[in-house]
């Protein structure tokens, strides 16, 4: 590729990074260069568009190519128990809140491909609290939600899970939990039967009423700092008095500052509590 083409494409790649920032609200122009072109250069293949100027038309004007794309140009990276010392913190410190409810509401916005929503109704059903529980688990992406619906995931995966499993404070034993066959593990049923998949846009989409929790986990990172503020809003109307927002490790409130009435809960694992 000659030095002039190498730069209108350099520059074709920002012009379609803006595009979707201003059209959709994810802002992925902070990916390292070679990292984006890298994505870029699969969508092109996989979607048959000649160039990035001919890719930014249709992501314009096509959002479900948008929604088809997205997890090719994001990192769709999930595990179940991530951080584990958040859900140890959930465990010990959050649960014994939400025992005062009689019914739980739980939303996972953002949940990807569904790891951390089972196991959080793994947590749960530990501490007797999934049978009176809805977990609500949403994301924009459709391929992601698909997966997450199967619940099943390559059996290399089961070794990180249950070490995550246990330093959260896990009671049993992972493999209580999932079956295994075929190189897979598949979550079993009865962790699946309180939970609800379907797609949900936080940038435009209505929010959600009197949860006791939110979990919207390395979402926010996505986001421009207005858009950021609009939808931490937008949680905070979704939450009840006295519910808790579980952000991730490497995540904050905007701007540093508590929104929507938020205290900090838990600081270094990043859950906040919205004031009573």
């Amino acid at each position: 590729m000659s030095e002039s083409a190498g730069e209108i494409q350099d520059l074709e790649a920002r012009l379609l990074l803006e595009a979707i920032f201003a059209r959709y609200g994810y802002d992925l122009r902070g990916y390292t260069p070679t990292s984006m072109r890298r994505r870029l250069m699969a969508v092109l293949a996989r979607t048959g568009a000649a160039h990035l100027g001919e890719l930014q038309h249709r992501v314009l004007h096509e959002p479900a190519l948008f929604a088809s794309i997205l997890d090719d140009l994001t990192l769709q990276v999930s595990e179940m128990f991530r951080d584990p010392e958040v859900f140890h913190a959930i465990r010990f410190e959050v649960v014994p809140h939400l025992r005062t409810y009689p019914q739980l509401k739980i939303w996972h916005a953002g949940c990807a491909s569904g790891e951390e929503v089972y196991a959080t109704a793994i947590l749960l059903h530990e501490e007797g609290l999934y049978d009176r529980t809805q977990i609500y688990a949403t994301d924009l992406s459709p391929q992601a939600l698909e997966r997450a619906r199967e619940g099943v995931y390559p059996a290399t995966q089961e070794r990180l899970f249950a070490e995550s499993y246990q330093r959260s404070g896990g009671r049993a034993t992972f493999d209580a939990y999932v079956s295994s066959a075929y190189g897979r593990i598949a979550v079993k049923e009865s962790l699946r039967r309180n939970v609800v998949f379907f797609q949900h846009d936080l940038v435009s989409d209505q929010p959600f009423g009197e949860m006791q929790m939110i979990f919207c986990r390395n979402v926010l990172i996505y986001f421009g700092d207005e858009l950021r503020r609009r939808v931490v809003a937008k949680l905070a109307q979704s939450l009840c008095r006295g519910g808790f927002l579980c952000l991730g490790r490497s995540e904050q409130l905007p701007g540093g500052k508590l929104e929507g009435d938020f205290v900090e809960y838990a600081p270094r694992e990043r859950i906040y509590r919205r004031e009573a």
